[in-house]
Order: structure tokens, then C-alpha cells, then sequence
């Protein structure tokens, strides 16, 4: 006694063999197109042009791409998010490598993570990840927007970054967030600061608003800070005629005037021996 399960194909083998079993109509035509699709996907696929011929065909049946949807970007535009899909009018949701498209966008400058879902049947969901802008680098004539780490994101073309920190000269990057944390501990000096100058790798000037340099120590940048916060609130030192402030002695200070006020004390000293001649003698 034979299985349930083996029963039904034996009799219909059975069937074949007493010519009791007559193919259903058009049953020559079917197995002849299923033929002739066989051979067609297997050289296709010996061809390497497998994957179009599944594009071609499933984008024709309902899941060509016809929606995009780009979630997170600031920075980067959609038309280049769009550029590294590769799309064209006959792409199909199922054949279409969104691991190759995730890798594309996330070379672009502002992408730090990316990622490309599929959403049947027939949209793209692109999520992007950008990188956090920190600070403009000038390096000679060349300014770049840069991270906290250093890297650099993009050239410096406008925009929103012109509200960012400057950092000028060879190797600031590495050292500006320790030093534009220490500014930052003073709110009145952090508003007015403007550009970062790192001197010779080794120091920092401060650039003001009003046009003022600070001169800091190489050593002690926070004894220093904290000495320019006081003089400024009790003598308004940076609103005077001053084009620099040297405080890279730590026991001394020195001021450099502007050259309309250099010129104005050079007259004034002038004139004072002049003025002790005219002085009338005092009478006995």
C-alpha cells in the first residue's frame, strides 16, 4: 500500500502510459513560450544583461520609480541626491541596488550617513545624515567650511556658514574648539569676536568687530581672557583708540594706537613745550 502523498502521481503515470491522459489545449504553445523565456533569461544572464531584462520587465508591470522622497537634507540639494540614484524613466523598484545608491550619496561633501529604502511599489526613501558645520578655514587665499575634527566638508561659498567662527593660518583647526570654547566662557567677548589668527602654531590674536586685535600668551590664555573681559568692563578698553592689544607679557600691557590717534597724541606733545613758553612768568 502505497503513501497518500504518492498515490495521485502514480495513477497519473499510470494514465500516461495507457495513452488515458490527453494534454489540455494550447498546452504546446505554453511549454513552447516557456522554452523560449528560459533561454532568454539564461542568455541574458551568460550576457551579463539579466538585471536590465528584469528592469525592463518589472518596471513595465507597475513598479517603475515615479516617487522620491529625500528626509533630512540642509545642506545638500535634491538634485544631487537625485543625480546619485541613477534613476531613468523604466527603473524598477525591484531591481534597482539601493546598497550601490545608499554608497553613491554618502560621497557626497554634507553627507555623513545615508540610507535608501525601498517602498513598494514604486517610491525611493532617501534619509541623509549631514555633517555638523563648525567653522571657516582660511588657509592663504582658500576658505573651506570644516567640522569640529578638522575635516574639511566643503568650499566656503556663503550662505548660512558666513555666521560661523573664522579660523585663520596653518594648524588651527586642530587647536581652535579648545580655543573657541575659552572665548565662549565670556558671552560679551564671544558676540564680538570675528576671526581666530593662529600665529605662528604656536598662538592665537583675536580679531574684534570694531577692527581690534588681541594679542594673546601662547601660555595662559585664561588669565589673559579674564584680564580683557575686567578692562573692558571698567575702562571700555576695546572701544578706545586702539588698533591692537599686546598681552603676550604676562606682567604687561601694551597698546598700539590707530594711526588717527598716534597722529593726534604725536601733535599734541608737540604742542606742549610750545605751550609751556607761552605760560607768563609768575610776578614776585
Amino acid at each position: 500500500m502505497l503513501p497518500r502523498w504518492l498515490r495521485r502521481p502514480v495513477r497519473l503515470i499510470a494514465r500516461l502510459g495507457d495513452d488515458d491522459l490527453k494534454a489540455p489545449p494550447y498546452s504546446a504553445v505554453a511549454l513552447s513560450a516557456l522554452l523560449f523565456a528560459s533561454s532568454l533569461a539564461y542568455g541574458g544572464y551568460l550576457g551579463g544583461h539579466l538585471d536590465g531584462f528584469v528592469q525592463g520587465v518589472t518596471a513595465r508591470t507597475g513598479f517603475a520609480v515615479d516617487q522620491i522622497k529625500v528626509v533630512g537634507n540642509r545642506q545638500t540639494s535634491e538634485i544631487d541626491v537625485l543625480d546619485k540614484l541613477e534613476l531613468d524613466g523604466w527603473t524598477s523598484l525591484i531591481g534597482f541596488n539601493a546598497e550601490d545608491a545608499r554608497e553613491r550619496i554618502a560621497s557626497l561633501p554634507w553627507v555623513e550617513q545615508a540610507a535608501v529604502r525601498k517602498i513598494y511599489p514604486h517610491t525611493l526613501e532617501v534619509r541623509i545624515d549631514e555633517r555638523q558645520a563648525f567653522a571657516i578655514w582660511q588657509q592663504g587665499g582658500k576658505l573651506s567650511v570644516i567640522e569640529k575634527s578638522g575635516r574639511i566638508i566643503a568650499p566656503y561659498t556663503g550662505g548660512k556658514e558666513a555666521e560661523l567662527p573664522l579660523i585663520v593660518g596653518t594648524g588651527a583647526p586642530q587647536f581652535a574648539p579648545d580655543m573657541v570654547a575659552k572665548v565662549s566662557r565670556y558671552p560679551e567677548l564671544a558676540s564680538r569676536v570675528k576671526g581666530y589668527i593662529r600665529v605662528g602654531e604656536r598662538r592665537w590674536d583675536l580679531k574684534f568687530d570694531n577692527g581690534v586685535t588681541v594679542k594673546l600668551p601662547e601660555e595662559g590664555e585664561d588669565r589673559a581672557l579674564a584680564a580683557l573681559v575686567r578692562m573692558e568692563h571698567d575702562n571700555g578698553l576695546l572701544e578706545r583708540d586702539v588698533a591692537a592689544v599686546d598681552m603676550r607679557i604676562p606682567d604687561r600691557l601694551v597698546l598700539q594706537l590707530t594711526p588717527e590717534a598716534a597722529s593726534a597724541r604725536e601733535a599734541a606733545l608737540k604742542e606742549k613745550p610750545k605751550a609751556v613758553k607761552r605760560k607768563p612768568e609768575a610776578r614776585t
